[in-house]
């Protein structure tokens, strides 16, 4: 028998020991003993007698109840000496979903880091975007999740290391910088501490495209209406930029000077398939994130749904629609424009001003078979622009030409690190965005899961001919934190119900 792994980190075991309800373990221990791929990585399971931690899907026989030991997070299991299941392979888990039984400021800290936020910057860094103290921040990691901010993202480095080993061709030394890692020696000793193996001995051929593309699969968790965004984004696609069929291809600027182009499609399983063609290694990751949040990956449909089972009618919606999405955006600048340019006007409309814009002013390139032939201009490109062809209005001009100076000087930052609150309000200053613009934007292009547009006609007449805008509001408030959900549900109902009339 496997001696026990070492605990390495008491105080964060004995921390998440004591933030497991015996309901939680209860439900966890059901999820294991089912498979349920609903709880796909909402936690991980340690065996004691293995040493190895998994998925709650793992293949595996199913170990007794005394020897196993449940995780919110799979950096709290390697803080304890697990390693990672080779059967069910923990790094390809969906996303741990950033809201589940934490503290908001740790929600929010989840999703910093995954966008990459200790790539560059370190912990001190990362509670000042959070506006606390770098001791308070690792209290309140240790605390909810059982892990410091720096072991859940070295552990999601690894993680993306290790399905680059196994599922991609490129270079061992490329995989490590790709990660996030600073050298190959500081990335194979801890590759080696994490597996207990040299990432050379886990190496296995295959997973790239025919002409050099970089494929992954990316996890969700179901129910996930994949044709059903497909069909969101195609009367929206962007012509030269973005093309959908049964898949989804674009154009990505990446650096600052550097285009990729991608695929997406189905796969196997609850997952997408993406290929990344034109890319260094340093792109590859970039770009799983971008899509990720594009067609909203992350998200929790099972959360969602018990949030809004207590209102009678997003219950209702939710029957039909019980994978709900928000669909995001792969260039937030771009999906800014697209919202101020969409106002008033339909979506053939906006897509057809889009694509004069992206014709004058954007970057030529020929990729996807010729169906790719543009890249979105950046912002600096449309300050001084002369968009008298493209067909709008003055006064939308001026606000296009306003935010487009807005976010090349940096007072508007749209990135995934930016502070949704302080960018909400910078967009709202800028001369030509008022508030229904500003949410929209948020919602989409921030990938900020709270916004609820209360004064948008649509949501107003899905919710009740004689709601008033104030109560719709106050009415949201009780769909908090996921109310950019509940505002796509509505907004699918107002379309059906002016469709069918």
């Amino acid at each position: 028998m496997r001696e026990q792994p070492r605990v390495r980190n008491v105080a964060a075991v004995a921390a998440l020991g004591e933030s497991l309800s015996d309901a939680q373990r209860r439900a966890f221990s059901r999820a294991r003993r089912s498979r349920d791929p609903r709880f796909d990585g909402c936690f991980f399971v340690g065996v004691e007698t293995t040493g190895i931690y998994c998925r709650p899907i793992c293949p595996a026989p199913i170990a007794k109840e005394s020897n196993v030991r449940y995780y919110l997070s799979a950096a709290a299991a390697v803080s304890e000496g697990f390693r990672p299941c080779l059967r069910c392979r923990p790094e390809a888990a969906p996303g741990t979903p950033a809201w589940q039984g934490t503290a908001t400021t740790v929600r929010r800290g989840l999703q910093l880091i995954g966008e990459g936020a200790l790539d560059n910057d370190d912990v001190e860094g990362l509670a000042t975007r959070l506006g606390i103290g770098e001791r308070h921040l690792r209290r309140l990691f240790v605390e909810h999740l059982g892990a410091s901010p720096l072991q859940i993202a070295t552990t999601r480095r690894l993680h993306f290391a290790r399905r680059l080993l196994v599922e991609t061709e490129l270079r061992i030394t490329d995989i490590a910088f790709a990660a996030g890692f600073g050298s190959v020696r500081r990335f194979n000793a801890a590759f080696r501490k994490t597996y207990q193996e040299a990432p050379r001995e886990l190496r296995r051929r295959g997973g790239s495209s025919a002409d050099g593309g970089t494929t992954l699969r990316l996890a969700y968790r179901p129910p996930f209406d994949f044709p059903r965004l497909l069909a969101y984004l195609r009367p929206r696609a962007i012509p030269g930029v973005e093309w959908v069929g049964e898949s989804y291809a674009r154009t990505l600027p990446v650096g600052d000077d550097r285009v990729v182009w991608l695929e997406v499609g189905q796969a196997k399983g609850d997952a997408l398939q993406l290929t990344v063609h034109d890319a260094s290694p340093e792109d590859i990751l970039p770009t799983v994130r971008a899509v990720r949040r594009l067609f909203d990956l992350d998200a929790d449909p099972g959360e969602i749904a018990r949030s809004f089972a207590g209102d009678a009618l997003l219950k209702e919606l939710l029957a039909v629609d019980d994978g709900v999405r928000v669909p995001g955006a792969v260039d937030p600048f771009e999906c800014a424009v697209r919202v101020l340019l969409g106002q008033q006007v339909t979506v053939k409309g906006a897509t057809t001003l889009t694509g004069r814009l992206v014709e004058r002013f954007g970057g030529k390139t020929v990729c996807a078979g010729g169906r790719l032939t543009h890249v979105f201009p950046r912002a600096e490109a449309l300050v001084e622009a002369d968009l008298g062809g493209v067909g709008l209005p003055k006064a939308r001009a001026q606000a296009l030409h306003a935010l487009a100076r807005a976010v090349a000087e940096g007072s508007v930052d749209l990135s995934p690190l930016s502070d949704r609150a302080q960018t909400r309000r910078a967009l709202e200053a800028v001369r030509g965005i008022g508030p229904w613009t500003a949410d929209v934007i948020a919602l989409r292009a921030l990938h900020d899961p709270d916004v609820f547009p209360a004064g948008d006609l649509g949501l107003r007449r899905a919710a009740g001919a004689e709601v008033s805008e104030a109560q719709l509001r106050r009415r949201a408030e009780a769909w908090a934190p996921w109310r950019s959900y509940a505002a796509l549900l509505l907004w699918r109902a107002a379309a059906t119900e002016s469709t069918t009339n």
